[in-house]
C-alpha cells in the first residue's frame, strides 16, 4: 500500500521525462475552482501581448473536470503500445478502444482464448494485459495460460483482471488468486455514481491516486462483484453497497488491478467518470517508472501491426 500511494506524487519528485507522460495534475482527484488560461493579444502596432486569465474550471454534467488536462497521462504519451485484451465476456469494447487510442495505446482484443503458446506470441508484442471473464460460470483459462502471464505479470507488464457479478467471475476470480492471492466473487446491486471516498469502507473513489487523477465521481456498474484483497493491495473503488469493487497491486515494481465491475465499460459509458478511469488506468499500469523510454519510444519494440482477432 505504502508504494502505491507514494507513486501519487511521483510527478512532484520525479524527472522531466516522467512529467513528460504524466500532466501536471497527476495524482490530484479534486479539480480546482478555477484555472489559468493563457492567450495572446495583438495590439494596433501589431505586437503580441500575453494575457493570463482565471476562469472557473470547466466541468461535464456528473461534476469531472471536462478537458484531458485533468487525466494522468497527457494525450499521445504511449503512442504504438499495445494493450492485448482477451474478452470473454463480449460486449462492445468500442469505447474503451476510443479513449485508449487517445492516450496512443492500440488495442488488440480476442474474443476466445488464444492457446497458451500464441498467448504469449501475443504478450511479447503487449505493453499490458487485460482479461474480461466470460459470464458462463466457466473458466476457459488453464493453468498454461496462467503461467504465461504471471511470466508476463513478474516482469513487470501490468495486467488488469476484470470480473463482474457471479457467474461472470470463474476466471478473474483464478487469474488474480494465481498472481496475488485476491478473489472476485458475489453480486451486489449497483447502477450508482460515487464520488470521493470518505475513508476506507466507504462508498466511492479512494482519492489522490495516480489512477483517480481527475476524478471526483465515477459510474461504479450495473450490478458488481466485491473484490477480496491480498495483502499489500491499495482501494480504488468502493461501491454503494460498501464493498471494496477495485483494488491495485504495486508491490516489487509490479503492478496489477482487480475489478469487479466490467460492465461499465460498456453499459452508461457516458456516465461519470469512465472514459478518464480507463485512459488512467491504462497509462498507469504501462508502469513507466520501471520502464522508462521502453515504453515510449515505440517503433524500437514492434508493437505495431499485430492484426485484431474478430
Amino acid at each position: 500500500m505504502a508504494n502505491f500511494i507514494l507513486a501519487a506524487f511521483v510527478v512532484v519528485v520525479a524527472s522531466s521525462s516522467a512529467s513528460a507522460q504524466y500532466t501536471d495534475r497527476a495524482g490530484l482527484s479534486a479539480a480546482p475552482a478555477a484555472e489559468t488560461v493563457h492567450t495572446q493579444r495583438r495590439d494596433r502596432d501589431g505586437k503580441v501581448h500575453d494575457e493570463v486569465h482565471q476562469r472557473p474550471t470547466q466541468r461535464d454534467s456528473y461534476g469531472n473536470a471536462a478537458t484531458s488536462n485533468y487525466d494522468l497521462a497527457v494525450d499521445g504519451a504511449f503512442s504504438g503500445q499495445t494493450i492485448l485484451v482477451v474478452d470473454l465476456y463480449r460486449q462492445p469494447f468500442q469505447h474503451a478502444t476510443e479513449a485508449l487510442r487517445q492516450k496512443g495505446f492500440s488495442v488488440v482484443r480476442y474474443q476466445q482464448a488464444p492457446s497458451p503458446d500464441k498467448l504469449a506470441e501475443l504478450l511479447a508484442k503487449s505493453n499490458q494485459f487485460w482479461l474480461l471473464a466470460s459470464c458462463d460460470n466457466t473458466r476457459y483459462l488453464g493453468p498454461a495460460h496462467h503461467a504465461v502471464i504471471k511470466t508476463f505479470f513478474d516482469a513487470g507488464h501490468g495486467v488488469y483482471v476484470w470480473g463482474d457479478n457471479d457467474p461472470c467471475n470463474a476466471d478473474a476470480d483464478a487469474l488474480a488468486k494465481t498472481l496475488v492471492g485476491a478473489r472476485v466473487h458475489g453480486d451486489l446491486p449497483g447502477d450508482q455514481v460515487v464520488g470521493m471516498s470518505k475513508g476506507r469502507g466507504l462508498a466511492g473513489l479512494v482519492p489522490n491516486l495516480l489512477i483517480t487523477t481527475g476524478l471526483e465521481y465515477v459510474y461504479e456498474g450495473i450490478t458488481v462483484a466485491t473484490v477480496t484483497p491480498s495483502q499489500g493491495m491499495t482501494p480504488v473503488v468502493y461501491g454503494s453497497a460498501g464493498n471494496l469493487v477495485t483494488a491495485a497491486y504495486e508491490l516489487d515494481h509490479k503492478r496489477l488491478l482487480v475489478d469487479g465491475g466490467y460492465t461499465r465499460l460498456d453499459y452508461k459509458w457516458d456516465t461519470a467518470g469512465t472514459g478518464r478511469y480507463v485512459k488512467n488506468a491504462a497509462a498507469w499500469l504501462a508502469n513507466y517508472e520501471r520502464f522508462g523510454q521502453k515504453v515510449v519510444v515505440s517503433e524500437r519494440l514492434g508493437n505495431h501491426g499485430i492484426p485484431i482477432a474478430r
